[in-house]
């Protein structure tokens, strides 16, 4: 038997559930209290799902919140605009100095109109007005240029914010190493530079065939293979060949995504911006930095990967790490 009760918080968008159960002896270890308390969240589609559950002698409580929060890849995180102004460090400079010029070239304009006015007014002064006309002109032109890059700028800098938090959101998304080990994004950077495979199952098994002739050339340059599935379906990696090789395709391709929802709306975000559609395969190649090189629709340009990225071992390690090429 189970006994369910619901309650909702006022002026909040918050529910809690309370189920009673019989004792779950094959679930709940044991300590000396006989009372055990545990607590978790699972966080689906930018809705936050909380439960504690307790055991007293004869009946186990569960008591379960869920709220609505907003999607953490919506939010501008702080983080990315440390790096924006660390990519960009005179933006804010050029920024102040075309305000500072709108402002003096304002105030010039307005100080040519009254002298203007006063011109038109006394005919003795006629003679000055083709003048103030002039400087007039220059300032309304400065007002206009200085005020058509400050915005330039500014767009610029709100385009770019955007993309770094897009990918600080791609950067928190967890990656499967092995069957023990689970890690964000971000602990690869600097490390190996990731290659996304999304789509049906059969455009991944396509892309691992298609992978195969660069194995050694990839892992040279320090790339990894994300193979992110869209259809629910297994893809078909076949490690069959030498030993030796087979070992090089696994770590080539040894990485899976974790909390697949979570992925899947990061993808389709990315989609929707590019105007992609939503049933469209795609690759993202990321930089040693986490940014995000290239992307399109298909397969991933393996051969063009091979002769566009540096190698991360030998004399030029460590000076050609973020020759990662344009990053778009």
């Amino acid at each position: 038997m189970a006994i369910v009760l619901g309650s909702v918080t006022p002026n909040s968008n918050t529910l809690y559930l309370t189920l009673t159960t019989p004792p779950l002896n094959n679930l709940i270890s044991y300590h000396r209290t006989n009372v055990v308390f545990c607590t978790q969240s699972v966080f689906t589609h930018g809705h936050t799902l909380s439960y504690s559950y307790q055991r007293p002698s004869s009946f186990a409580t569960i008591v379960c919140s869920a709220a609505n929060k907003p999607s953490p890849s919506s939010e501008i995180s702080s983080t990315a605009k440390i790096r924006s102004e660390v990519l960009s460090p005179f933006r804010s400079v050029r920024m102040f100095f075309y305000i500072a010029f709108v402002a003096s070239g304002g105030l010039g304009a307005f100080i040519a109109i009254t002298q203007l006015v006063g011109a038109l007014a006394n005919s003795s002064r006629a003679s000055q007005v083709p003048d103030i006309v002039k400087g007039l002109g220059i300032d309304i032109a400065a007002v206009s240029l200085f005020a058509f890059l400050y915005f330039r700028e500014n767009k610029a800098k709100n385009a770019q914010v955007a993309r770094l938090s897009r990918e600080e959101s791609l950067s928190n998304l967890k990656l499967r190493v092995d069957e023990k080990k689970t890690i964000p994004v971000s602990s690869l950077r600097g490390i190996a530079r990731l290659v996304i495979c999304a789509g049906p199952a059969s455009f991944v098994t396509e892309s691992f065939k298609r992978s195969e002739p660069f194995t050694e050339s990839l892992l040279d340059r320090g790339v990894l293979v994300v193979p992110f599935v869209t259809d629910g379906n297994s893809p078909d990696l076949d490690f069959e060949e030498t030993q030796e090789l087979a070992s090089r395709r696994k770590r080539l391709w040894q990485l899976a995504p974790v909390y697949i929802n979570e992925w899947s709306e990061w993808l389709d975000e990315q989609k929707k911006l590019a105007g992609v559609p939503s049933d469209s395969p795609v690759y993202l190649s990321l930089r040693m930095d986490g940014r995000v090189r290239g992307s399109g629709v298909g397969y991933p340009p393996w051969n063009a990967l091979v002769a566009q990225l540096p190698q991360v071992k030998g004399i030029w390690t460590g000076l050609l790490d973020g020759m990662d090429g344009r990053v778009l």
